[in-house]
């Protein structure tokens, strides 16, 4: 039972449940917006490809020129067939973007792990926060538990302060009453 937990440091206090449901919407919209590079990036190289080449290209080979970067074997026919000068501008600005891609894609793969990292060390610390809540919790129930049985017992100290009491009165009684008995003193002692 995932409990709302709400934590505060110097002042600044972080509702970790709150935190953890944000911060797993941010990654999955990271991966849209991953994969969404990733399909833009096909779609230019299918583009460039098809200009140079004037065919479509499958699947496969889009595949393979965005793996390897390596565009040399698809534009080698495209080059000797046309004029030199256009299909290496072309196949500079493909490779130019590849790159950037490549590198923008290897970031972002970077900033996913530290995210995932983060998300592994917050769960860490709510099973830590739960642990202490209920810890807090018990130990909240022994004091209570603690100070009823404190009032008992004062209770307990008090009847038994009375009961002494009781008691002492009624063994002076009883010690008053064996002295007036054995001393007599209503009965003259001159008589004898």
């Amino acid at each position: 039972m995932m409990h709302s937990i709400k934590c505060c440091f110097l002042n600044d206090c972080f509702d970790f449940s709150a935190m953890k449901k944000k911060f797993k919407d941010k990654m999955s919209e990271f991966q849209t917006l991953r994969e969404s590079i990733h399909q833009e990036y096909r779609e230019v190289v299918e583009r460039r490809v098809f200009t140079v080449t004037g065919n479509r290209a499958d699947e496969e080979t889009i595949d393979r020129l965005i793996e390897t970067g390596d565009s040399e074997q698809i534009f080698h026919k495209a080059i000797q067939e046309q004029g030199r000068g256009q299909i290496m501008d072309t196949l500079a600005e493909i490779q130019e973007r590849h790159d950037a891609v490549r590198d923008l894609e290897k970031k972002l793969l970077d900033l996913q792990q530290i995210f995932m990292d983060m998300a592994v060390l917050v769960d860490a610390q709510g099973d830590m926060l739960d642990n202490i809540e209920s810890q807090v919790s018990s130990a909240v129930d022994h004091v209570q538990s603690g100070n009823t049985a404190l009032q008992k017992a004062k209770s307990l100290q008090k009847n038994s302060r009375k009961w002494m009491c009781i008691a002492i009165l009624i063994l002076l009684i009883i010690v008053a009453i064996i002295v007036v008995g054995v001393l007599k003193p209503w009965q003259n002692n001159n008589g004898a």
